[in-house]
């Protein structure tokens, strides 16, 4: 009986930890989209694909650069400045 509890406390906090994870991840507001919007606008993207908040920063998919090419880009929480940009294969 005490290795059945034991087994279900463990399975219990793995769950909490699951759900805590992915319970900062969430899509923009109506105002923090049009902040990104406007951010991503300025940095020469025209387009991209979803906006989520994850690990503290902006991840955004897919957008288009001026340049042609299409780059996942990783936003500032603060100041929407680019952290990271990984160019799409």
């Amino acid at each position: 009986m005490i290795k059945n509890s034991k087994f279900i406390l463990a399975c219990a906090v793995i769950v909490g930890f699951a759900s805590s994870a992915t319970a900062s991840e969430r899509a923009p507001t109506a105002s923090e989209s049009a902040a990104i919007s406007s951010a991503l606008n300025t940095l020469g993207y025209s387009s991209w694909g979803s906006i989520e908040l994850d690990d503290g920063k902006w991840e955004v998919d897919n957008a288009v650069h001026s340049d042609g090419k299409v780059y996942d880009v990783d936003l500032r929480l603060s100041d929407l400045s680019v952290i990271k940009k990984d160019l799409e294969d």
